[in-house]
């Protein structure tokens, strides 16, 4: 029987989507036309502008999805780059709207780290390139940390929910850690350092050491006072719990392995002295064994995973944002350097220890578009808002996370 225009009409199509299509993700490309990407960062005063960090020592200017023509800083000529090698850092400080103040870490052309101080100009989207100040260490007050090889340098930064500067710097590089630097208290490699940079101009290292940092008192052992942690590797992204959303303010260390696990570590805020093992632990597994570890217990990391899956890990954030649902909410993503693939880990905090555990561990790899689509992935970002995104190093790309729309899985048609 042929139907009417107002029985037409009255048909209802109705797409039934899988109850789990609600926690499907993808990613958008947010710019694009950078050159070896390794940071993306936003401006704490602008929601609209991020800044695009690029290993060769450039520093570009994303307004709004365009790139801006003028650099916001260029550092080329001061920095070594290749390998792991290259400018890898940048934080602004907490009063940057007012003090115009921010950081970057970089190897300078003798293979050594520099961090260094500078400030915005009277354009909020050019540096004052004069303005820089490299931070002084020890009392040598070298400008430089030095790197003994290529490999290993750390190289990012982030302040905590504190207002201090922390600086992760790697074991030093070549393989197991041969100086035992990760153990050695006398040496900032291997270490996370906290320091406080809320200093006068004319202060002559350009920072001091917060009176609460854990090794002021000898205890566990005597150590630079600069060290909050111990045992690291080669931290390569780490990010704070954002409290300003609903985070517990912890810091999660991605931690890159050598042969055989990548590993993350969880540590509740304002828990410093841990000692995350390395080069006597890779991951939760037993390494070089003498000599031993600068002290004892170790931490282990929530979570690991074995080289048949990647072999270097890129750390990235807590999701605090909305977009993606509340399904990603307290989610801690992260992703692998060399294969490309892109995980997330739920987390469970004690209530009485505030020690978090991992659990369902999901792969977004496929959903994201594949490692077509991600690429070498080398940092991850948030905006003012709590929105990811991913830093594709080879396609010179950001990538921004977002939700996609439901897969409707059944056709139903009701007269």
């Amino acid at each position: 029987m042929r139907c009417s225009a107002s029985r037409i009409a009255a048909i209802l199509i109705i797409l039934v989507a899988p109850h789990s299509a609600a926690a499907q993700i993808r990613l958008e490309v947010f710019a694009s036309g950078f050159q070896a990407p390794v940071g993306f960062v936003q401006d704490t005063t602008t929601p609209s502008v991020f800044f695009v960090v690029e290993q060769a020592g450039r520093i570009r200017t994303v307004r709004g999805r365009a790139t801006e023509p003028t650099d916001f800083l260029d550092i080329r000529p001061a920095v070594g780059s290749g390998g792991e090698r290259g400018l890898l850092g940048l934080a602004f400080a907490p009063d940057y709207a007012s003090s115009g103040r921010f950081f970057v870490n970089f190897t300078d052309r003798n293979g050594d780290t520099v961090i260094a101080r500078f400030r915005r100009s009277s354009n909020p989207l050019v540096a004052d390139a004069g303005s820089r100040f490299d931070l002084r260490w020890g009392t040598a007050r070298e400008a430089v940390i030095r790197q003994p090889f290529a490999n290993h340098n750390g190289g990012h930064l982030a302040f905590g929910p504190d207002g201090y500067l922390y600086i992760g710097l790697g074991d030093g590089g070549s393989a197991n850690d041969p100086d035992h630097n990760a153990q050695n208290p006398n040496s900032l490699l291997g270490k996370m350092l906290r320091i406080d940079v809320n200093v006068p101009d004319n202060h002559p290292n350009g920072y001091a050491v917060p009176p609460d940092n854990p090794f002021l008192d000898g205890v566990p052992v005597a150590a630079r006072p600069e060290i909050w942690s111990v045992g690291l590797r080669n931290p390569w992204r780490y990010s704070f719990d954002d409290p300003g959303r609903g985070g517990s303010g912890a810091l999660l260390i991605a931690d890159v392995g050598q042969g055989a696990w990548e590993e993350v570590n969880y540590e509740p805020r304002d828990r410093g002295a841990r000692n995350y093992g390395w080069r006597n632990r890779e991951g939760a597994h037993g390494n070089v064994g003498s000599p031993a570890p600068a002290y004892e217990p170790l931490t282990e990391p929530i979570h690991e995973y074995s080289h048949s899956l990647g072999q270097s890990i890129t750390g990235g954030f807590v999701y605090r944002g909305r977009r993606l649902g509340a399904a990603f909410s307290g989610r801690y993503f992260f992703a692998d350097f060399i294969s490309g693939r892109v995980w997330s880990i739920g987390l469970t905090v004690s209530a009485a220890s505030g020690e978090a555990t991992a659990s369902n561990v999901t792969e977004h790899t496929a959903a994201l578009g594949g490692v077509s689509q991600t690429g070498n992935v080398s940092s991850f970002g948030v905006d003012a808002e709590g929105e990811l995104y991913v830093v594709s190093y080879d396609q010179g790309r950001i990538l921004r996370l977002v939700s996609a729309p439901p897969t409707p899985s059944t056709l139903r048609i009701i007269r």
